[in-house]
């Protein structure tokens, strides 16, 4: 599950459920929040595989 929170509201701008998450999935959600919202001043997460993952897909583009 992914779920995106902005840490002054507390709103959940995403949830994605499913039964794994890909980083190319994390990437799509981030993307899309990135164009509504801006680009967020910092991300927090649980380091999980698929954000790790994430992180070097886009330092490789």
């Amino acid at each position: 599950m992914l779920c995106v929170i902005d840490e002054y509201t507390r709103e959940c701008l995403a949830i994605e459920v499913g039964a794994s998450l890909r980083s190319q999935d994390v990437i799509l959600v981030l993307s899309r929040l990135m164009r509504l919202y801006g680009k967020p001043a910092f991300i927090r997460s649980d380091n999980g595989a698929e954000f790790t993952a994430a992180r070097g897909h886009a330092l490789a583009a």
